[in-house]
Formats: structure tokens, C-alpha cells, sequence
């Protein structure tokens, strides 16, 4: 009818304004705007996943908290700031980190509120990966028995055989007369598991909210009244707390793609959509995991 006014603060605001919290007034406006532009995109930017957006904050909190005892904004951080902060950091902390700031002050110094970047040039370094570890039959198992909705098997399928992030799908990306499933701009074939799936959920999908206009594939109580994408919390929440999340199944798909055909990254970035370096990544876990196996299989 049109007279429903939802005056509820998005948990975003609420996360956004305790994450902000203790940091001087200057380099508190200063963060939120970039924050801001991280999950909303801008001309010059595409919006990143909301996830990713948590991470950077996080990442760049502990820093700017401290040089909130002494400076009001980011334009009086120095260089040497940034490189005695990171002398206490080491590994992923000190990668994850120092990759954060740099988006920060590259954003900063694109929008005039430095005169430089003083993160610029330091070097992040590199780490060894650990060899990626397939998950085991039991593990597997209860991921699935703990999916027992229509919504949580189809999500369950989805990554375990497809690798997909699901939270963006749409109905346009499913093709059941030609039984093809777009993911990332890749078309793959759809098994008949996830065939009957697809079409269980649609049809539960339909009975339950009959008149939503939200094209999303995947939709809740709270998305059926909107066009946004169901959260990554109430996508994961079935599979929290268990060995094989939606991530860890995921990267299991993807591994065993790669010790089945071999682990040939070009072939991983086709059927996945993956980037160079992470095609690598699972390409070298496979051929190490391989390489494994023949050495306890050789007398």
C-alpha cells in the first residue's frame, strides 16, 4: 500500500560506527568515506563484496588507532609511521595489513586529503602458502546433514559441486530448459543433483513468496521485500561451525578439478573464473598432493 516506512538501522551502520569508534574525528570521517566507497562503489571504483569491506577495515583499525593519539588526520601520517607500524607485524598480518592501508592512502591521495602516500613503495613481501588439504568423506557428511531446507541443500550443491558464491546469482543465471548454471560469467553443465535441487528451491521459492519482485536466486523473509541479495551470514549460517563451510567445500571442488585433470591452471581459470594467482595456488597444491601420493604408493 505503500505506506510502510522501514526506519530500522542496517546492521552495515551499526558494524561501521563501533569499528569506528576511538579513532580521532579527522581520520574518522576520512575512513568512513573510503569505507563507504569500498562497499558502494564510486566513477572510478566498482563496489567491493561487503565481506571484503569488513576485512579492510579490521585490517586498518589497529594503525589508525594508534596514530589517533597524536595526529587528527590521515595528511600528518608520515612514511616512517607506516614503516615503524609494520616492523611489529610479520606474515599475513603484516601482508593483509599493509595492503589495506595502501588502499586507504591511494583513495586519500586520489581525492586530495594527503599530499602523498605514505605507504607507497613498501614492499608487502611474500609468504609460502600451505598446501591446500582436500576435506574428508566424514567431514562432507555432516555439512550435509546439517543442510535441511530447501535453501541450505540448494547452497550446500552449489559450492560443493559447482564452487559457486552464490549470494549474487540471479533467476537469469539459471537455465533449467538447457540445464546450464552461469557462474562468474562461466557457463557450466547442471548435474541432475542440482537440477532437482534448483527445482525444489524454485518451487518452494514460488509458494512462499509469490509476489516478490527480488530476481535474486537466493531469498529470505527480509530480501523477498526488497531487490538486495541475501547476506553472506544467511547464506553460511547452516554450515557454521562445521569442518566443511561453504568456503572449505569450495576450495575442495576446486582442488579436486585440478588432482582429476590435472593441475594446469589455465584450465582452472576457465572452468572457474579464478585469477592467475589463485589458479596457481591450487594448481601447486594439487601437483604437491599428487606427487605425495606416488612417493607412499612407490616401494
Amino acid at each position: 500500500m505503500g505506506i510502510f516506512e522501514d526506519d530500522s538501522e542496517p546492521s552495515f551502520e551499526r558494524w561501521l560506527a563501533e569499528r569506528l569508534d576511538g579513532l580521532a574525528p579527522g581520520i574518522r570521517s576520512e575512513t568512513e568515506r573510503w569505507t563507504r566507497v569500498l562497499r558502494d562503489g564510486s566513477p572510478r571504483s566498482l563496489p567491493r563484496r561487503e565481506g571484503t569491506v569488513w576485512l579492510y577495515l579490521n585490517w586498518v583499525r589497529p594503525a589508525l588507532l594508534e596514530w589517533s593519539n597524536r595526529y587528527d588526520h590521515l595528511r600528518e601520517v608520515t612514511r616512517d609511521d607506516v614503516l615503524t607500524y609494520i616492523k611489529t607485524l610479520h606474515g599475513h598480518r603484516r601482508h593483509d595489513q599493509l595492503v589495506a592501508l595502501r588502499s586507504l592512502f591511494i583513495w586519500a591521495k586520489r581525492n586530495g586529503l594527503i599530499f602523498r602516500n605514505p605507504a607507497s613503495r613498501i614492499r608487502a613481501g611474500q609468504y609460502e602458502y600451505a598446501v591446500l588439504q582436500p576435506l574428508v568423506p566424514e567431514q562432507v557428511d555432516r555439512s550435509v546433514a546439517a543442510a535441511t531446507t530447501p535453501a541450505t541443500r540448494l547452497i550446500l550443491a552449489l559450492a560443493a559441486v559447482h564452487a559457486a558464491r552464490v549470494a549474487t546469482l540471479m533467476l537469469d543465471d539459471v537455465d533449467l530448459g538447457n540445464r546450464r548454471l552461469t557462474v562468474a560469467g562461466h557457463v557450466r553443465p547442471i548435474d541432475d543433483l542440482t537440477l532437482q535441487l534448483l527445482l525444489d528451491w524454485l518451487e518452494h521459492r514460488r509458494s512462499r513468496w509469490p509476489n516478490t519482485a527480488n530476481l535474486h536466486l537466493l531469498i529470505n523473509n527480509q530480501t523477498a521485500n526488497a531487490t538486495s541479495w541475501a547476506s553472506n551470514h544467511w547464506i553460511s549460517a547452516a554450515m557454521r561451525g562445521q569442518d566443511a563451510t561453504l568456503e572449505r567445500l569450495r576450495v575442495d571442488r576446486q582442488l579436486e578439478e585440478a588432482m582429476v585433470k590435472g593441475p594446469d591452471p589455465l584450465h582452472l581459470a576457465e572452468v572457474f573464473g579464478l585469477d592467475e594467482k589463485t589458479a596457481m595456488r591450487y594448481a601447486d597444491s594439487a601437483r604437491a598432493l599428487l606427487e605425495q601420493a606416488a612417493e607412499q604408493q612407490s616401494p
